[in-house]
């Protein structure tokens, strides 16, 4: 087996989508599953959307998600540079070859002279690719149009033969008819090669071995063929992978979930969780088993694995494996991502004293459980910061409004201010305690004081609440709903 080089090379065009990160991660599996190279380039040739905006948000995306790369942009390589635009003299250069070989000609025709032969063809009911007006002009032809202050881009010559067959490691063997190819253009008039040619030498230049794309380029592949034969160069294996689908099995967009990386990171979804659930779109082991670790990933990851059949995009199974993910991940790790929401949200500034973080480790361990993203800590955490309890449910004024919970409250706000130190043990004790004072236990006791301390009668374990909240708080509380009650 040659040594395995992979690449992904995306175009600086937009936020860094959903399917583009699953192309990212499934050739960096590839490479570090083989011991291969990975590489990052930048295909920036469309110079009216490219920019250096879109394209540090894709690298620092791809950093996000732990998809180091061993060449490429930022980090160099022997073959650099790793954007399209610092390649032009080589594009230039292949082109020139191809026109030596006569594989490749100068073309004339304006775009309104394409525009009007392809209506020509459509209204004949024809396939609308090029004529072939261009490709055998005389020297003086060439002379005549250029001194007419014509810029020639450079097509090139689809060879005469039957077909061209893409030995696809995914997808099998997929034939093209060359007639409905038609002569396509490699080097436009200004300059800037096509997607179609610059692929290919970039893909020479750079040794790549596997070209692992997305299925929507299986239609270029024949292309892409006919330029290494013509160039004389070995054609890289391709594995063309299926397409991402809604639930409804329509194109992904945004009604079925977000579609840019950078949007699961602000909502506070975890790289790991993230990074596992692309892994499932379109590949699996063959199990049931649906978590895994990058390690676990990089050592199982294969392209016969790859399913042909699009991948359906499920945010319920997202949500599942992020909620996993932060309930599983250790809590300083969990604490130290929540810190930016919980700013945000108005309930911390930064930095924190170190027991100020220690309480706040207590809290989201506390809360975890109940979340998807990290986003939805603001829901939840509400009761540990505010001075203030609102009662939010009916069930819950109805539980305060017993008879027996005046003389429970009194009792237990005594024993709180009592007691040396509220931790969880303690207030299990004074509960009991109280309760038994007042003559009651079990939901009696448990459901109003919940009510009085959290506006709820749900939630966590009420002594654990209690213990974060603190002797001050719990007491404060306490008295608060008694006084509520007297009113």
């Amino acid at each position: 087996m040659l040594p395995v080089r992979v690449r992904f090379a995306p175009s600086p065009t937009g936020p860094f989508h959903i399917g583009g990160a699953r192309s990212a991660l499934f050739n960096w599996l590839y490479a570090r599953r083989y011991g291969g190279v990975f590489i990052v380039r930048i295909e920036d040739t469309d110079l009216e959307r490219s920019s250096r905006e879109s394209e540090e948000n894709i690298l620092a995306a791809l950093r996000w998600l732990g998809l180091d790369w061993d060449e490429g942009v930022e980090v160099g390589g022997p073959n650099g540079p790793y954007r399209q635009t610092e390649r032009l003299e080589l594009y230039q250069r292949c082109a020139e070859q191809l026109l030596r070989q006569k594989d490749a000609y100068r073309c004339y025709c304006t775009e309104a002279e394409l525009a009007a032969e392809r209506e020509a063809l459509l209204a004949r009911g024809a396939l609308s690719g090029y004529s072939g007006r261009c490709r055998d002009l005389s020297p003086e032809d060439c002379a005549r149009l250029e001194a007419e202050g014509r810029k020639p881009a450079i097509r090139f010559r689809v060879p005469d033969q039957d077909a061209i067959v893409v030995r696809d490691l995914v997808r099998g063997e997929v034939s093209f008819d060359c007639s409905d190819i038609g002569d396509f253009i490699i080097l436009k008039s200004d300059g800037i090669p096509t997607y179609n040619f610059a692929v290919v030498v970039d893909d020479h230049s750079m040794s790549v071995s596997h070209v692992i794309r997305a299925e929507e380029h299986l239609s270029n592949t024949p292309r892409q063929i006919l330029l290494f034969n013509a160039l004389g160069w070995e054609t890289p294996q391709f594995a063309h992978v299926s397409l991402i689908l809604g639930k409804d099995r329509s194109k992904m967009s945004k009604r079925h979930g977000a579609t840019a990386i950078e949007q699961y990171q602000e909502k506070g979804y975890l790289p790991e969780a993230l990074v596992n659930f692309l892994a499932l779109l379109g590949w699996s082991t063959g199990g049931e088993e649906e978590v895994f670790s990058l390690d676990e990933l990089i050592q199982q990851f294969s392209l016969e694995r790859v399913s042909k059949s699009p991948a359906i995009f499920d945010l319920d199974k997202l949500n599942w494996l992020n909620g996993h993910y932060i309930r599983q991940a250790p809590i300083e790790y969990i604490t130290d991502l929540s810190i930016p929401f919980l700013e945000k949200a108005g309930y911390l500034t930064t930095p924190l004293a170190p027991e100020r973080y220690e309480w706040l480790k207590e809290v989201v361990a506390l809360v975890r459980k109940y979340l998807v993203c990290l986003e939805d800590l603001k829901d939840h955490v509400g009761i540990y910061f505010s001075e203030k309890v609102e009662i939010l449910e009916d069930e819950a004024g109805e539980a305060l409004a017993g008879s027996h919970v005046p003389a429970l409250f009194a009792a237990l706000e005594r024993l709180v201010r009592d007691c040396p130190a509220l931790s969880a043990d303690a207030a299990k004790a004074l509960l009991k305690a109280a309760g038994k004072e007042a003559g009651v236990k079990g939901k009696q006791i448990f459901i109003p004081v919940r009510a009085a301390l959290t506006g709820s009668i749900e939630g966590p374990d009420l002594d654990k609440i209690m213990a974060i909240l603190g002797k001050e708080k719990v007491a404060g509380r306490l008295a608060g709903a008694l006084a509520r009650d007297s009113s």
